[in-house]
């Protein structure tokens, strides 16, 4: 009876190239749940098809720990929509999610529940200093930007990979049901009542960041369009603008031409305009294409992930793939 009254802690992680730091990861949260006596937990590992044995690895753990579930992508979907079939598959009181590589610590999730017990529904951990490369650093300071203009994050607030919500934060965010999930909007759009605690980021002891380039900027794009519409007013007051700049130059060459007649009228400056407005034009319906893209994906039912196979998964959750879509075994 009393295990049953204590509160669950579910931790959720991706995985991908991590055959070699996982078992430390889950070897340190079961330490680090031992001292915390007073809570339940599970740990929920989602393979996003990992080219490496990383799925091997998680059917070992799986075998000798029943706490332990498994979740194998059919293909790679990416990290927002691991976590969300961890979300979707999880069911503690406490969400924590975390990376897979070992450099967020998962022996100091305590000071992230902590700040739950307090009254928080949600709580990023900020890094005292941060042991990334300087380009995942640009890209994550982009994105810091991005956040705070696109889905008005307060400025003051970390956004991090290493966090914890409460339940009814969780129930919120696996309500959204189409393609391009964006975990930070979501939980932006469930709450505001959301602090920071700082924890400290180890170096990577093995291999280097599964973001590159194409990748963090389709993370950007995917922020950019996924909960805002104001690039798409940004959009439209940039049009703005360059039409009122060109109906100016309009009238400013008719009174030079007028003031002046022998002025010859400048073939370069009439390509340049003529340049300048037809990539404004373009860039602006490239956006818009994006958005209606994306729309006529949502609607062919594109899933957010594709699961093949599943360890330890109880069959009850009646969410058990609203949006997802399943095949292969099951053990």
């Amino acid at each position: 009876m009393y295990m049953e009254q204590r509160k669950k802690i579910s931790f959720v992680i991706p995985c991908y190239r991590s055959e070699h730091t996982l078992p430390g990861v889950v070897a340190e949260i079961n330490k680090t749940m031992e001292k915390l006596e007073q809570y339940r937990y599970d740990i929920l590992l989602v393979n996003d098809c990992s080219p490496d044995h990383t799925f091997e690895v998680i059917r070992k753990l799986c075998t000798e720990n029943s706490h332990i579930l498994g979740i194998d992508f059919s293909r790679n979907f990416g990290q927002h929509s691991a976590l969300m079939a961890g979300l979707r598959y999880s069911d503690g009181d406490y969400v924590i999610c975390l990376d897979d590589d070992g450099q967020t610590p998962a022996d100091e999730a305590g000071k992230l529940i902590a700040c739950l017990e307090d009254g928080y529904d949600a709580v990023y951990a900020r890094y005292d200093h941060k042991q990334h490369s300087k380009f995942r650093n640009l890209g994550s300071s982009v994105n810091e930007h991005m956040t705070r203009i696109m889905l008005e994050k307060p400025s003051e607030l970390y956004l991090s990979s290493y966090f914890a919500v409460k339940r009814f934060v969780v129930e919120d965010m696996i309500r959204y049901e189409n393609s391009y999930p964006y975990v930070i909007g979501l939980v932006l759009r469930a709450t505001k009542n959301i602090t920071n605690v700082s924890v400290h980021h180890r170096e990577r002891e093995v291999g280097v960041s599964g973001y590159n380039l194409k990748k963090l900027f389709a993370l950007w794009l995917n922020g950019f369009t996924a909960f805002s519409v104001k690039p798409l007013r940004i959009a439209t007051t940039i049009g703005a603008v360059s039409a009122a700049a060109g109906f100016l130059y309009g009238i400013y060459t008719i009174l030079k031409r007028l003031l002046n007649p022998e002025v010859p009228v400048g073939f370069s400056s009439t390509m340049s305009a003529i340049v300048f407005f037809g990539g404004m034009v373009m860039l602006m319906l490239g956006l818009i294409g994006e958005y209606v893209g994306r729309i006529y994906i949502c609607l062919n039912n594109s899933p957010q992930y594709v699961i093949r196979e599943k360890i330890n998964v109880d069959e009850v959750q009646e969410f058990s793939n609203v949006t997802g879509r399943e095949g292969g075994n099951q053990d």
